[in-house]
């Protein structure tokens, strides 16, 4: 039986069609078409954010709004988003019948200072965690962090009968003495802290610098970021503190504007024009404070002009 020889067969191929003519899509279409996706994406994408500020904006809006609203118009049918006409005297009735402006200094200053001793104690506490070792470390930051599972409200009736006894009852300290130290805060610096790189602290330890110096010339100068973060919510946590003010103040005087604002509620009927005056008066007190306050938003090593890393060590003033 002859041995069957598999032999290729050579392709087939099919001449094109007379008349038809095949034609390659130029790469610049390709561009122009992916970029006017780009755009539609950005437009919907810019009308989505415009839509949702415009509904986070539009409660502040009617609260001015309702500020400048005369009583005889206040429950007007239809209601009014533009006052006509517009009244302003909410403003200077709530500031001659209560003392607001006091109101606002007590909230400038107590979230002020709380936030500054917050930060303090927290950095401090974080870098011991961080930096130091002993024996229960771990054991005792997990402690120190459980409790931020117990609500304010189970620690009000001990830290009240604390501040009675110690006589600070109705007094500045009073507000202040349980904000200045945060389990959040440390837990933020600390785990902050453990990214920061060692070997420059070594290196300042070289030199003949001590946990003090390290401490407030290199860790603190390159935990920008986290100091701002813990900052702005220390400082919104201590401005909008209404629970622990009512209980440990009784002092007209002495009231925070939350508090404060509280007080223009009538006990059978309410002038809303006096009330959003005085909340508008807090929130534009809390945004400029805010802004103020506001910490530079630079990053851990900020490069310099020519490139290289600005030093930080040992510092350009002092020579240790």
């Amino acid at each position: 039986m002859p041995d069957r020889l598999m032999t290729a067969q050579p392709a087939e191929i099919h001449p094109a069609t007379p008349g038809t003519v095949e034609v390659a899509t130029p790469r610049g279409d390709i561009d122009r078409s992916m970029r006017r996706r780009r755009r539609t994406g950005q437009v919907v994408r810019t009308a989505i954010i415009a839509v949702g500020a415009l509904v986070m904006l539009f409660p502040f809006a009617w609260m001015v709004a309702t500020s400048l609203t005369s009583d005889a118009q206040l429950f007007a049918t239809p209601p009014r988003l533009i006052p006509d006409p517009v009244d302003p005297s909410s403003y200077t009735r709530v500031a001659q019948t209560f003392p607001l402006w006091r109101w606002v200094a007590n909230s400038v200053g107590v979230s002020a200072l709380s936030t500054f001793l917050q930060v303090l104690t927290s950095a401090m506490a974080a870098y011991v965690f961080a930096r130091f070792e002993f024996r229960g470390q771990r054991l005792l930051f997990v402690v120190y962090l459980a409790t931020l599972m117990i609500p304010l409200q189970v620690l009000i009736v001990p830290l009240f009968i604390e501040v009675s006894r110690m006589g600070l009852q109705d007094t500045y300290a009073a507000l202040l003495l349980p904000l200045i130290a945060s389990p959040f805060g440390v837990f933020l610096l600390r785990q902050f802290f453990l990214t920061l790189p060692r070997e420059i602290e070594e290196a300042a330890r070289v030199d003949g610098a001590g946990h003090w110096q390290v401490f407030t010339r290199i860790v603190l100068p390159m935990s920008k970021p986290a100091l701002a973060t813990l900052t702005v919510f220390a400082f919104m946590a201590a401005w909008n503190s209404f629970l622990w003010p009512l209980v440990a103040i009784n002092s007209e005087h002495l009231m925070t504007l939350p508090l404060g604002l509280s007080q223009l509620h009538g006990r059978f009927t309410t002038e809303w024009n006096l009330v959003m005056a005085g909340s508008t008066v807090a929130v534009a007190d809390a945004s400029s404070t805010w802004t103020a306050l506001r910490a530079d938003r630079s990053t851990r090593m900020v490069p310099s002009r020519s490139g290289e890393p600005i030093q930080l060590w040992p510092p350009a003033r002092t020579a240790i």
